[in-house]
């Protein structure tokens, strides 16, 4: 989360954001914070919002079957709590409907820093 701030008599803020790694469906995923609904009371803060991420994972398939990879970046949606520099966070991904699945919202948990 980028932003730019310049109120008379205050410090100015030039990047802010938290940057968090967890699991999730039999993978992993690498997050930042992205827009959100921020609510902060120092030394605590807690946002609810979009997570673009990366997340990691290895497709199983059939011999010979076509795969995807195993890094890919997605989108997903979920709270994330900070007390000063450590942040927990839970995540929240849809895996989409395939041949043989049907499409499902996946929990994760992460932990990460607050710049």
């Amino acid at each position: 989360m980028f932003f730019f701030s310049a109120k008379a008599q205050t410090k100015v803020v030039l990047f802010e954001g938290i940057l968090t790694a967890g699991y999730v469906d039999h993978g992993a995923f690498i997050n930042c914070t992205g827009p959100c609904i921020k609510f902060s009371k120092k030394p605590y803060t807690v946002l609810l919002g979009m997570l673009p991420s990366l997340r990691i994972k290895e497709d199983k398939v059939a011999a010979g079957a076509t795969k995807n990879s195993a890094l890919t970046p997605n989108l997903g949606f979920g709270l994330t709590a900070a007390f000063r520099h450590l942040a927990v966070q839970v995540p929240l991904y849809y895996n989409a409907k395939t041949a043989t699945k049907n499409g499902e919202w996946n929990p994760g948990f992460g932990l990460g820093y607050k710049f």
